[in-house]
């Protein structure tokens, strides 16, 4: 099972971001926990300076902008 964290406040960027997790998940066809961390403190132990922000599996692959759910689907396959 991949672990998928969305970092963010809560903005739109950041709900874009999980809906398309959410999309990419189904896309892959991988079981994965998604979780949306809104922890300051959380966001910035990842080293991210903007938001939104994704890792998947421990592991930052993007930040300061709101990746497609083609990405997402790519990152989650390999």
């Amino acid at each position: 099972m991949r672990r998928v964290e969305v970092l963010g406040p809560g903005c739109e960027n950041c709900r874009a971001v999980e809906r398309n997790v959410r999309e990419a998940v189904m896309m892959a066809g991988v079981e994965a926990e998604i979780e949306h961390v809104t922890d300051a403190r959380a966001i910035a132990s990842y080293g991210i300076l903007l938001t939104p922000g994704l890792v998947i599996d421990g592991k930052v692959v993007a930040a300061g902008r709101v990746p497609s759910a083609g990405d997402i689907a790519v990152w989650l396959s390999q």
